[in-house]
């Protein structure tokens, strides 16, 4: 259901498949694994390997989400993983194990690069607050502008010159108490580039439904209604003090680069 309303909003905003990316792990906790890795196959759009999809291109044992051992999401993971993994057709190994790691382009003057995770570890938590870790991360990328996925919170950090961009995800809220999922936008602006963080409203109660019926993932259909995860054992402390508190869009404006300035802004 999230998969297809964001496709029904790329073309409401005349958004090509060609200028749609994707950041992995596509059927993570999802009810419809082979169908909506299917529904993103087909659209065309650019997509990197996140952990699932490497590990599923092989029909490995386990996520590698790096969940510590012995945590909820750990458990949890011991239910979608396998349900997603006896599900998925030969034809989508293949097509997950032909993605690419990562990509490059340059837009609006801008270097940019696509990870997953981190840069050189597909399944790191990167979260606005480690500061220390986004400065690692933003040297390790080389670009001006990263997009990463994996932690599933929206938010875009200027750390000195560069910028860690994480517009959300489409497949489970952000832990603000709220159903609405997540995606971003890149537009060119004023000769520069405007980021943007958005919500997306879906058909959620569907989506839960579906995944009560198929029992594997009960904890998660319960988030996509209360949009408040059933663990927080990913999370640094300063996102778990925000649990339940509703995240507001974002936008960043990054001027001419002849300029080498930036000016950050958000939007209720």
């Amino acid at each position: 259901e999230a998969t297809e309303a964001l496709r029904r909003r790329a073309d409401v905003l005349g958004i090509p498949p060609g200028n749609v990316i994707c950041t992995g792990d596509i059927v993570a906790y999802c009810a419809s694994p082979e169908e909506t890795a299917r529904l993103v196959a087909d659209w065309g759009c650019h997509v990197i390997q996140g952990n699932c999809e490497q590990q599923l291109a092989v029909a490995a044992e386990d996520c590698a989400c790096n969940f510590e051992d012995g945590t909820e999401c750990a458990a949890l993971a011991k239910g979608w993983y396998p349900y997603a993994n006896t599900r998925m057709s030969d034809r989508m190994r293949a097509w997950m194990g032909d993605l690419p790691g990562t990509l490059h382009f340059d837009y609006a003057g801008r270097s940019f690069r696509v990870v997953h995770g981190g840069t050189a570890i597909v399944n790191r938590w990167v979260f606005q607050s480690e500061r220390d870790v986004l400065a690692e991360e933003v040297v390790l990328s080389g670009a001006d502008i990263t997009i990463a996925g994996h932690s599933g919170l929206p938010y875009i950090a200027h750390v000195g010159r560069r910028v860690w961009f994480n517009p959300g995800v489409i497949g489970m809220p952000a832990n603000d108490g709220t159903a609405e999922v997540w995606y971003g936008l890149i537009r060119a602006i004023d000769g520069g580039v405007l980021l943007s963080t958005h919500r997306l409203a879906y058909d959620h109660h569907t989506a839960a439904a579906a995944m009560r019926r198929s029992g594997h993932a009960n904890g998660y259909a319960r988030t996509l209604i209360t949009g408040l995860w059933p663990s927080l054992d990913i999370l640094p402390p300063a996102e778990r003090e925000t649990t339940g508190q509703r995240i507001r869009q974002r936008t960043m404006r990054l001027g001419p680069r002849a300029e080498g300035s930036a000016e950050a802004a958000s939007v209720p």
